[in-house]
């Protein structure tokens, strides 16, 4: 196995998915339609729930850089374990490695790392599809973060209600999602936030809101949300850095990359909601003017 890979097993599936055969893109499909969880049943159990062989199994393990099926199995058991660590857990696997250097220079090598490894792996044509369906207006667009993607889905927001109409936070006490959903046109938008440890709350609502035909757009961490079998559009962002806590400093560049690509494709209309909306701050004394 490639030890300085460093890509979850997701990422090599979709890293090699145009070298695979018919039936190596027939397993592949199956793995993430239902990962990790398929990944982790025996090799026998894993082939009959794809379609395929046993011998296509480890063929394919073998492609993504394991040594067979019982090593890719290894890393997705490594990997759930990754997705449940608590911010104790996770302080403790940075505290067991050799501290080189001042935090913050460690903290922002890793950010950077992180940013290298995302791009490298993020479509553009899928950012390009995601920034197209926001920007339609015909399409009404609602947000909503967990405990702590909160904040980014907030971040979101607040530009998005500026760039164009139609668009809705979810608030975030979770009783009154279905009063959401019960909104939710056939075409609509959902773009949600969800890292490890990954909510029960935001799978639930991705899949109230797939079942009335709403367009899911996934924020998520390199592992994946399990709300990711419900989006149609996925972003996959590496989150670690040497803390107790997970870095969303990705995340944000990707939704305000986002962000500036839609406000692009409607600007004539972002600029006549922008000059209203300075109107209505001046009306209001929201900020202060020097001159």
């Amino acid at each position: 196995m490639d030890a300085s890979n460093g890509k979850t097993v997701a990422e090599r599936l979709r890293g090699a998915f145009e070298t695979l055969t018919r039936a190596e893109r027939q397993l592949a499909n199956a793995l993430l339609d239902n990962y990790p969880l398929l990944g982790l049943e025996s090799i026998t159990a894993v082939a009959d729930s794809a379609g395929v062989s046993t011998p296509t199994v480890v063929r394919m393990a073998k492609k993504l850089g394991f040594g067979g099926f019982p090593e890719m199995q290894a890393a997705l058991r490594a990997e759930l374990q990754a997705t449940i660590s608590n911010p104790i857990a996770k302080h403790d696997q940075w505290a067991e490695s050799p501290l080189e250097g001042h935090l913050l220079s460690r903290f922002a090598d890793a950010v950077t790392e992180n940013i290298r490894q995302t791009l490298n792996q993020l479509d553009k044509r899928t950012f390009d599809a995601v920034a197209d369906l926001l920007a339609d207006e015909g399409r009404n667009v609602h947000v909503v973060g967990g405990r702590i993607t909160r904040s980014m889905a907030d971040h979101f927001f607040t530009h998005m209600q500026v760039i164009r109409p139609g668009v809705t936070q979810i608030a975030s006490n979770s009783n009154s999602w279905p009063h959401y959903v019960l909104n939710m046109r056939a075409g609509d938008i959902l773009v949600a936030f969800d890292i490890r440890r990954y909510e029960h709350d935001i799978l639930r609502l991705a899949e109230m809101a797939r079942a009335r035909d709403v367009t899911v757009v996934l924020f998520t961490d390199q592992w994946g949300s399990p709300a990711a079998r419900h989006a149609a559009h996925r972003f996959h962002a590496r989150i670690q850095v040497p803390s107790a806590w997970d870095s969303t400093a990705v995340i944000l560049f990707i939704a305000e990359a986002l962000i500036a690509a839609i406000e692009t494709r409607t600007w004539e209309t972002t600029r006549a909601r922008m000059n209203e909306l300075e109107e209505l701050f001046d009306k209001t004394r929201l900020f202060r003017k020097f001159v």
